[in-house]
């Protein structure tokens, strides 16, 4: 018998994962990233990337509300869709989100350099990895545990980003907003979407949610609520950043930021003249990229559970602890490809490789939610239907290099599960239903 993890998360919980996951990395480096792609155009780029997002968590908040177990849309393209879907909705979340991890681990780093007045780069990987070895240890003590430290960080980062917004207001400079289309008009569409695929990417910490599936109280009720009021809250404040980052300083210097030390809101705060503000930044920076750091670790390794549950991966990563709360080996297998693409140190190619498969994995939920009944559907279809085109249009406006290399990865992927079936044909395989 399969054994099943605990149900011990409420809306408050579930949304304060969501929260975790995606007001971290997104808001305190990919801002700074698409700036220096779209320039100001970057806030229309973060509305537009709302948009996609809102359809895509409709659709996996009615996926999960329907199958609520671990995995996400790994177990919805199973259910709904053909197994080699499934498998490559899985295999790319492992990627996607491995990629988010690691770019958090070093925006923790840069940050914590920066507000320690250490200059030094060579101490940016190590201690990333310092921070992938920690938190791994936290997830592995249970996820009741792991709520309470997410909670925690999540408070100290809202409460450091309504400063930034309150304090920045009034030195916003409207010229800093000028000229809005910095590029000639076909160069500007084309970094206008790309700004939109890397913004996109920021607002998917939601799918937490539904990848914790199987640790949530009354899940039809649970998870649409918590997966919108994670969506509205995100969307709010990534937008009043930008538009006081922006307004403040400007986009070149904003990106500039990123660039130099993956800290683009501590550049824009000392602008403002006010003492201690770049430093409450700092801490929010800091608690921010902790928090996604977590819920990657957790979602991760849930994914992964799932993928060894029906063999897709060593069957050991389906063991949980004696107390059920969580999968230790595949906690442990997640916790080391994090550290692997930490020591690539380039938060902008980990980054871009995200976008780029986080867009095929949704486009894949998309095409999941198209294939619920009327009595299962929560919402209207077109939503679906808008998210799936959003995905697939977005995902080749990256850089070619990346969704190329994002392709093979997906390539190697099918070899693996066409392997891994032969070999495990003849054995039962779980399937939940």
């Amino acid at each position: 018998m399969t054994q099943q993890l605990k149900r011990e998360l409420g809306i408050f919980g579930a949304t304060m994962m969501g929260l975790g996951s995606i007001i971290g990395t997104g808001i305190f480096v990919s801002v700074g990233l698409a700036a220096g792609v779209a320039g100001t155009l970057v806030i229309l780029a973060i509305a537009l990337a709302a948009i996609v997002a809102s359809c895509n968590g409709l659709s996996s908040a009615q996926l999960a509300a329907n199958h609520p177990v671990s995995g996400g849309t790994y177990e919805y393209g199973y259910k709904y869709l053909k197994p080699w879907l499934g498998f490559t909705a899985g295999w790319v979340f492992l990627v996607a989100k491995s990629a988010s991890a690691a770019t958090a681990a070093l925006g923790f780093a840069g940050y914590l350099l920066d507000a320690l007045g250490i200059a030094n780069s060579n101490f940016l990987v190590p201690l990333a990895l310092s921070a992938v070895l920690a938190f791994t240890l936290i997830v592995l003590s249970g996820i009741r545990r792991s709520n309470v430290t997410n909670t925690i960080i999540v408070s100290v980062t809202l409460t450091a980003l309504i400063i930034f917004v309150v304090t920045g207001l009034p030195s916003i400079r409207p010229e800093n907003f000028s000229p809005l289309f910095p590029t000639t008009e076909g160069n500007a569409f084309a970094a206008f979407l790309q700004a939109t695929a890397l913004m996109f990417v920021a607002y998917t910490g939601y799918g937490r949610i539904a990848t914790m599936g199987e640790e949530v109280t009354q899940p039809r009720r649970t998870i649409p609520r918590a997966i919108i009021v994670t969506l509205l809250v995100s969307m709010v404040l990534y937008v009043a950043v930008a538009f006081v980052g922006i307004g403040v300083v400007g986009a070149d210097v904003l990106s500039q930021g990123t660039a130099t030390s993956a800290t683009p809101l501590e550049a824009a705060a000392h602008a403002f003249g006010l003492p201690l503000v770049p430093q409450l930044i700092a801490v929010g920076a800091v608690t921010a990229m902790l928090g996604v750091l977590l819920n990657l670790l957790l979602g991760l390794s849930r994914v992964l559970l799932a993928m060894g549950r029906r063999r897709d991966m060593p069957r050991a990563v389906a063991r949980l602890n004696p107390a059920g709360t969580t999968p230790t080996v595949a906690v442990i297998v997640i916790g080391v490809l994090i550290a692997g693409l930490v020591l690539i140190g380039d938060v902008y190619v980990t980054w871009s490789l995200s976008a780029f498969t986080v867009l095929i994995y949704y486009a894949l939920t998309n095409l999941s939610a198209l294939q619920l009944t009327a009595q299962e559907r929560l919402f209207p279809r077109f939503i679906a239907w808008i998210g799936l085109f959003a995905c697939l249009f977005l995902a080749f406006w990256v850089e070619p290099i990346i969704w190329a290399t994002g392709l093979g990865i997906i390539g190697v992927g099918l070899v693996w599960h066409f392997l891994a079936r032969r070999i495990t044909r003849s054995t039962p395989i779980h399937r939940s239903e």
